[in-house]
C-alpha cells in the first residue's frame, strides 16, 4: 500500500519543484467537555501518507539532499497508549509509512528550518490548529528576516490545499475501488431500507437499521449525518432530526451514505411509505427522474462543470411551468433563478475522500472547468415545495395538492470515456421499483 501514496508525494514535489509542502494531520475535537469525537483525518493528509492519527505533520521537500519525505508524529507512550489507544511511534513510522526520516512531533521546531531554508516558496494550509499556523509563519518570517545573509528561503507563501484540488479530483484506480465498496455498503442499505419502511415506524427505526448495515459491512459508519425525511420533512435539505413516525400516503426521502476507509458514497432515493405514489407524488417523482436521467447524460468527458446542472434545472422549469407551479418564459425564469422557489440547491459535487470532494469548478476567466477521465460526481436534482410556499410577485398561488412535497434522486456517477457510469445503479429508482 506505500505505492499510491508514494507516487501522489510525487507528483506534489513535481509541481512544488524547489519549493517545501506542509501538510498537517486534523486536529481532535471536543464533543462536550473531555469527551472527545472520533479522530478523522485530514482529507489532505491521508491522501498523501496512509497515517491516521492526529498531531502529525508531513513536509516535502523535493530539494533536501537526503530527505524529501519527513513526517513528525507522537513517539511511544505506554502509559498514554493504555488510556488512547496504541501509537505507531517514530522507528515504526519510518519503516511502515516510507518516510526518509521521522521525528518526534516535539522537535518540529528544532528540525523544521533545514527544510525551509532552501527551498524558494513555502506551501502551506492555514487551517483550523492556530498554534500550527502561527509556528509556521513564525517560521517563514524568521527565514525572510535573514534572507539577505543566506540568498535562500521561501519568499512567499501559497495554500497547499490548492495544489491537491486538481491531483484529488481525478480518482485513481485504487480510490474507484474504495468509492465502489462504499457505494456497495451503501446501496444495500437503501435497498433494505424501502424493503422495511411502513406506516406507523419512525424514521430513527429505518436510519438505525441503514447504519447497522454500514457498520456490520465493514464501513466506518455514515459518510455524513443521514436524512430520513418523511411528509413534510423532505421540504428540508439538511433535515436530520429523523424523530417522527411515518404515515400512508407519506414520501420518504432518504439520504443517506458510508465512508469505508474515508472514501464516501452519497444516495438519495425518495419513494411512497405506503406503497403507491399518489397522482401528484407520481408527477413530481417523474419530472425530478426525467432531469436526473438527463443531467446524468450531460455527465461526458470535456464537458463543462455546469452542464449537468443547467440540463436538470431546465428540464424541471418547463415541468414546473407545465404544472402551474411556476409562469413565464423558461429561459427568462432560469435567468432570473425563479426555479430556486422549489429547486434551490446544485445538481451534484465532486465525491471521494471527502462527501463534497477536491476539485476547481472555474478558471480564472470565470468559464467552467470541463469533466475528466476519472472524476466522480454526485447528481441530485429535486423539487421541494414547502407547506407555507408563499409565490414571489408575479408567480401564481399553487393548489394545497403539491403542498408538503419533496423529492429528491441521487445518484453517484463515474467519468468513463464511453460517457457516465453511474456506480450506484444497484439501488433502484424507477417507479415501478419504488412502488414494488
Amino acid at each position: 500500500m506505500l505505492l499510491p501514496y508514494a507516487n501522489r508525494r510525487q507528483r506534489v514535489m513535481d509541481l512544488i519543484g524547489s519549493g517545501t509542502a506542509i501538510f498537517a494531520s486534523a486536529p481532535t475535537a471536543v464533543m462536550h467537555n473531555d469527551v472527545e469525537h472520533l479522530f478523522r483525518q485530514d482529507s489532505n493528509f491521508y491522501y498523501l501518507t496512509g497515517f491516521n492519527e492526529p498531531q502529525a505533520v508531513a513536509v516535502l521537500a523535493p530539494h533536501h539532499e537526503e530527505h524529501q519525505f519527513v513526517l513528525f508524529v507522537r513517539p511511544k507512550d505506554q502509559e498514554k497508549e493504555t488510556w488512547s489507544g496504541y501509537r505507531v511511534g517514530v522507528e515504526q513510522a519510518k519503516e511502515q509509512y516510507g518516510a526518509d526520516e521521522v521525528y518526534p512531533i516535539a522537535e518540529l521546531d528544532e528540525h523544521l528550518p533545514k527544510y525551509l531554508e532552501k527551498a524558494d516558496r513555502l506551501y502551506y494550509h492555514f487551517g483550523h490548529d492556530q498554534a500550527l499556523n502561527n509556528r509556521v509563519l513564525r517560521h517563514w518570517q524568521t527565514l525572510l528576516a535573514t534572507y539577505h545573509k543566506r540568498g535562500t528561503g521561501p519568499v512567499a507563501i501559497e495554500d497547499a490545499g490548492l495544489l491537491m484540488q486538481t491531483l484529488r479530483r481525478v480518482k485513481s484506480p485504487e480510490e474507484l475501488e474504495l468509492l465502489r465498496r462504499a457505494i456497495a455498503i451503501a446501496a444495500k442499505a437503501h435497498n433494505q431500507a424501502r424493503a422495511i419502511a411502513a406506516p406507523g415506524r419512525y424514521e430513527y427505526e429505518i436510519q438505525a437499521e441503514m447504519e447497522h448495515i454500514f457498520r456490520k459491512e465493514g464501513a466506518l459508519g455514515p459518510a455524513y449525518p443521514s436524512i430520513v425525511a418523511s411528509g413534510e420533512n423532505a421540504c428540508i435539505l439538511h433535515y436530520v432530526e429523523n424523530n417522527r413516525q411515518m404515515q400512508a400516503g407519506d414520501l420518504l426521502l432518504i439520504d443517506a451514505g458510508c465512508a469505508y476507509d474515508y472514501y464516501n458514497a452519497d444516495i438519495t432515493r425518495t419513494f411512497p411509505v405506503g406503497g403507491k405514489f399518489t397522482a401528484e407524488q407520481r408527477i413530481l417523482y417523474e419530472l425530478v427522474l426525467e432531469a436526473q436521467l438527463k443531467a446524468i447524460e450531460a455527465v461526458q468527458p470535456g464537458a463543462p462543470f455546469n452542464q449537468f446542472h443547467d440540463a436538470a434545472t431546465r428540464t424541471l422549469t418547463e415541468g414546473m411551468v407545465d404544472l402551474g407551479l411556476l409562469q413565464g418564459d423558461v429561459d427568462t425564469l432560469i435567468e432570473e433563478k425563479k426555479h430556486k422557489a422549489f429547486f434551490m440547491h446544485g445538481t451534484g459535487h465532486f465525491l471521494g475522500l471527502d462527501v463534497h470532494d477536491a476539485g476547481v469548478l472555474r478558471n480564472p476567466d470565470k468559464t467552467w472547468q470541463p469533466f475528466a477521465l476519472g472524476n466522480v460526481v454526485t447528481v441530485e436534482p429535486g423539487i421541494y415545495i414547502s407547506p407555507s410556499y408563499e409565490p414571489e410577485e408575479g408567480q401564481p398561488q399553487i393548489e394545497d395538492r403539491w403542498r408538503g412535497l419533496g423529492i429528491r434522486i441521487e445518484d453517484d456517477v463515474l467519468v468513463t470515456e464511453t460517457g457516465p457510469e453511474v456506480l450506484t445503479a444497484a439501488v433502484p429508482k424507477t417507479v415501478a421499483a419504488m412502488e414494488a
